[in-house]
């Protein structure tokens, strides 16, 4: 895939503008996945992956071609999720909850074989690890995400945080601390 990533971002660079399509096919889900786990939100989600292919079109003079161009894009991405992360209001939308559609989280319920307690808990579940998601800091919850759910290596994650890899291992393993910590207590009453 990498090879195949670096033959079309040769082919844009030589004019061929419509190749960039290929790229955004190849990578847009997994940007979309990261971009989501960062702002919790689906629609801030889809804009960062609108911003990043756009930037990443613009700079694509600038990709250096040792890395792959997924992580190049990831980077992006990640720094335009933690940027709109920090800008007024957004944070603050995203820590409680963002659902706009109450009826949409209803629908999220357990199977229908799944007798009333065990839904109830797995709604109080939920919400405990949504609640200790937010409270970890940006930088956790991206490599937290990107290590667990996207299995990106050490290096991988540093690349795309722009950290070094010994920093990335770090930032993982404090939100697992945080995680486990903030989440304890459903361990002791299960």
């Amino acid at each position: 895939m990498q090879e195949t990533d670096h033959s079309v971002v040769r082919a844009v660079l030589a004019g061929d503008k419509d190749a960039f399509g290929a790229l955004v096919r190849a990578h847009s889900a997994t940007v979309f996945r990261v971009a989501f786990r960062i702002t919790g939100n689906e629609a801030d989600a889809e804009e960062i992956v609108q911003e990043a292919f756009l930037r990443g079109y613009q700079q694509l003079e600038s990709f250096q071609q040792r890395s792959s161009f997924g992580t190049w894009i990831y980077r992006i991405a990640v720094n335009c999720a933690l940027k709109r992360l920090s800008q007024p209001g957004i944070h603050a939308e995203y820590c409680h909850g963002g659902e706009t559609n109450p009826e949409e989280k209803m629908m999220q319920v357990a199977a229908h074989d799944a007798d009333p307690e065990r839904s109830l808990l797995s709604r109080e579940i939920g919400a405990a690890q949504k609640l200790a998601m937010q409270r970890l800091t940006p930088t956790e919850k991206t490599a937290f995400a990107l290590r667990h759910v996207e299995d990106c290596s050490m290096n991988e994650i540093g690349e795309i945080l722009g950290i070094a890899p010994n920093a990335a291992k770090q930032a993982v393993f404090r939100a697992v601390q945080k995680l486990r910590r903030e989440l304890e207590p459903l361990r002791s009453n299960s």
